[in-house]
């Protein structure tokens, strides 16, 4: 049976949507691992067995230590010993530094941008090339793990029962200098509203906006009506909005109940962020948009005037 291990992500005894996405398509594959960077492990325990862990390898509590450095070391190190048959982690900014470190340890390449994994005689990861027209299937031929770097929302995180994982501590070889290196601070991203990447209802703005403060249509909108207020990249690269608004495949992929694009034309990289949205309404004044050709509703219109009239009709 395959042997899957899965990196949690946890924060204070709270276990991150993508390591559940990971572990709902782990479980299906075979037996499940977690690894985890720490002093958490017994909070997060009773959570991960329910959604398929029976173990738990942990640092601990690393006393502000940097998590990739050591439990990239500690895991490569009981990987040589166990040989699990894959690695999966979430393309998150802690997941990439761990699978790049696990890497080179294991003397393994990664593979990026996994949205599905199949077994076919061995592991099979699916990716979206060309802006997400085509998908390829890549698989590892060697002997080493197989390390996997998959895209949120490629998965449904649901948990499954069972009884509370076991944690077991694993060491940490000699880092070095690296060791030696402190977390100092930490900066927690303020919102008002539920997380783009996890919302209900997302409005995303684009350049038909025409500048930056006609985004404030799409975050009062947002607003009234509980959602997230996301963006294009062109207008993140013009400087309206921080790159943490960003939806597409270089931003945030999200997968709300609904969503609106107001003035976005549809570019491919964006399409890919937010097609598997369960009702898409598009506001674009050109007939032939292309957001158009995947949008359930569409509105034909300038934002200019559809926004102000929808915010009215709301009203407070």
């Amino acid at each position: 049976m395959v042997n899957v291990w899965v990196h949690a992500e946890t924060l204070n005894g709270a276990v991150s949507t993508i390591t559940l996405e990971l572990l709902a398509k782990a479980r299906e594959l075979g037996d499940v691992t977690a690894f985890h960077a720490g002093p958490d492990a017994d909070q997060v325990a009773a959570e991960l067995g329910s959604h398929g862990v029976s173990r738990i390898l942990t640092t601990g509590d690393l006393d502000n230590g940097l998590p990739g450095p050591s439990l990239a070391s500690a895991v490569a190190a009981k990987a040589e010993e166990e040989s699990p048959t894959a690695i999966l982690l979430g393309t998150t900014y802690g997941g990439r530094d761990v699978a790049g470190r696990l890497s080179v340890k294991l003397d393994a390449p990664v593979i990026t941008n996994i949205v599905d994994l199949i077994e076919n005689d061995g592991l099979t990861g699916v990716e979206p090339v060309f802006g997400g027209t085509t998908n390829v299937k890549t698989k590892f031929t060697g002997d080493t793990p197989g390390i996997f770097l998959v895209r949120p929302k490629s998965f449904t995180a649901e948990a499954a029962g069972g009884g509370e994982a076991s944690v077991e501590t694993i060491q940490i070889p000699d880092l070095g200098s690296t060791g030696s290196a402190k977390i100092t601070n930490r900066f927690v991203e303020e919102s008002d509203g539920p997380k783009l990447d996890e919302a209900a209802i997302v409005i995303s703005g684009g350049r038909g906006l025409g500048e930056a403060e006609n985004f404030q249509m799409i975050e009062d909108l947002a607003g009234k009506l509980g959602g997230a207020a996301g963006a294009s990249r062109a207008i993140v690269d013009a400087g309206w909005v921080p790159y943490s608004y960003q939806v597409g495949q270089t931003g945030k992929v999200v997968k709300p109940d609904v969503y609106i694009a107001a003035g976005i034309s549809g570019a491919t990289q964006h399409m890919v962020g937010m097609k598997g949205s369960k009702t898409i309404i598009a506001i674009n004044k050109d007939p032939e948009a292309p957001i158009f050709s995947i949008a359930d509703l569409g509105i034909v219109g300038d934002v200019h005037k559809v926004l102000p009239a929808l915010l009215e009709a709301i009203g407070d």
